[in-house]
């Protein structure tokens, strides 16, 4: 029986680690308005166009950071997303130029509208609908980003 345990664990760990994909997410974190929120961090073109597709929900206190290689006009759309989200753009110093609240769910086989940046930005916070309003977020506030969270191309 020991013997089978090692190449056992060993599979398992190696699952593990190609489940995580692209979007990492272990005690990656940012803050926002006094508040803390876990983040899986979207920082290449496969985890950016996947997003938050087909979730059924997503926990309090957690979010996705979509990190982008430069500053630029950005629109976003909900294809396939199933919950309600706030919509938050970040300039390269990380201050909040735009805001899409209360964006709602567009399911498989829905019309999608598009819900674009009021400026350019880099970094776009995704979090659950309410949040923006619940936290008092005005534009020119600052995100901070906890360890392990590196723009792309910096």
């Amino acid at each position: 029986m020991p013997a089978i345990r090692l190449p056992l664990l060993a599979f398992v760990a190696l699952l593990a680690l190609l489940a995580g994909g692209c979007a990492h997410a272990s005690g990656t974190w940012v803050e926002l308005a006094g508040e803390r929120y876990q983040v899986e961090v979207a920082d290449d073109q496969e985890s950016r166009a996947r997003g938050l597709m087909f979730r059924e929900s997503l926990p309090d206190g957690h979010g996705m950071l979509f990190v982008h290689e430069r500053e630029e006009w950005l629109s976003y759309w909900m294809k396939n997303t199933l919950i309600p989200l706030d919509i938050l753009y970040f300039d390269a110093e990380r201050r909040l130029v735009g805001q899409q609240r209360q964006v709602p769910p567009c399911p498989p086989a829905t019309r999608c509208g598009t819900y674009p940046s009021q400026a350019p930005a880099m970094f776009v916070l995704e979090l659950n609908a309410g949040e923006a309003e619940r936290i008092g977020l005005q534009d020119g506030m600052v995100i901070t980003f906890g360890p392990g969270i590196t723009p792309v191309g910096r």
